[in-house]
């Protein structure tokens, strides 16, 4: 069985690097886990952190945390399903919400289970993904400001999400005037300025950032150390804190091209002939993995460097290999590594076919 493995010192790294750069600029932030797809070993590797906040996607996520770490603020990022409301209340301390009616509808939940409900209302900045267009802001706090059992501790916005709209300090000066808006409108103090996730931290580490924006919200850059502006790794930080094993159940050498009349595989893609391959043969491998836990483009294969080796392409529950000449003498049972991008890793956390181990 193919292994997904967590490297519990570099996660501790990443985590620590970003907490200092946080800390000496004022900034409240939490951590990301919808990667992790609610597996139990890996979000008790990112509570044992010290983590004070936890943001997610899936309820049931957040009551995986809330069992393991009741303490800990858990903030549910996306605006609520109304048929979620009770379960949102009672997982999630804060809510990321779009919409008067779902807010309305938290609020009377609220004081059905005699909570304050915290929410950070998320502004349209461009990326046309979930948001409050920017005109309608003052009219929609000024309602939500009415409702009971709620309380406003933000406003935020997405960026790249969608569109790959990026972040700029022009933008996020905007969202931080909004605040000023409201605060100003409403007497009122507006605790956090939610504009930054992963795709924001080289505004912050190039000193672009508004001082405005005071809470951030990391994933990706935590679990892969990646700059999302350069696709190059942040310095002094890891990108390697998952690794795919995988084992070679099949090694033989067998022609180049396929032979035989072609037609469109089950993923509905077409073989292109390369005539200059006829009658030539390669060694190819066949790996425990297949497009059930990930597509092969966010694969990274480990240490291929100076090795024949490239991913010909997948099926449902196997993945081939090419292993050229095979000069590194790999036989049926022997491992081949990957490091992952993060929609890779996001489909491995999700199968429950890929065993998941933590590297102490």
């Amino acid at each position: 069985m193919a292994v997904l493995k967590l490297y519990r010192d570099k996660l501790k790294h990443n985590y620590n690097h970003l907490d200092k750069v946080f800390k000496e600029h004022n900034i409240d932030w939490g951590v990301v886990t919808k990667l992790l797809c609610g597996e139990e070993i890996f979000l008790k590797e990112v509570l044992a952190l010290g983590v004070r906040e936890i943001h997610d996607s899936r309820v049931t996520n957040l009551k995986a945390i809330k069992n393991v770490a009741p303490d800990v603020q858990t903030v549910y990022i996306k605006p609520s399903p109304k048929k979620s409301i009770p379960d949102i209340i009672q997982y999630a301390d804060v809510s990321f919400e779009t919409e008067l009616d779902t807010i309305r509808m938290l609020s009377e939940e609220a004081l059905r289970q005699n909570k304050i409900h915290k929410i950070i209302i998320m502004i349209e900045m461009g990326d046309l993904r979930e948001g409050v267009m920017g005109d309608e802001l003052v009219n929609f706090y000024a309602k939500v400001f009415e409702l009971p059992g709620i309380s406003v501790i933000g406003l935020g916005a997405n960026f790249n999400c969608l569109h790959g709209v990026m972040p700029t300090r022009d933008k996020l000066i905007q969202l931080s005037l909004y605040k000023q808006i409201i605060d100003a409108k409403f007497d009122k103090e507006i605790p956090w300025v939610s504009g930054g996730t992963s795709v924001t931290i080289p505004l912050l580490f190039n000193h672009q950032l508004p001082g405005g924006i005071n809470h951030f919200r990391i994933g990706e850059a935590l679990f892969f150390g990646l700059n999302l502006f350069t696709s190059e790794t942040f310095e002094g930080m890891h990108d390697d804190i998952f690794e795919l094993e995988t084992e070679i159940i099949e090694l033989t050498e067998k022609p180049m091209m396929p032979s035989g009349m072609l037609a469109e595989n089950p993923s509905g893609e077409s073989f292109e002939v390369d005539e200059s391959l006829f009658g030539k043969t390669s060694h190819r491998a066949i790996l425990d993995v297949g497009l059930l836990d990930i597509n092969p483009k966010f694969l990274i294969p480990k240490n291929w460097e100076h090795e024949q080796l490239s991913v010909i392409g997948a099926s449902s529950d196997m993945l081939v290999v090419e292993l050229g000449e095979n000069t590194q003498q790999y036989k049926v049972g022997d491992i081949l590594r990957f490091s992952l991008r993060y929609m890779g890793a996001l489909s491995i956390l999700n199968s429950r076919y890929i065993s998941k181990e933590v590297v102490v």
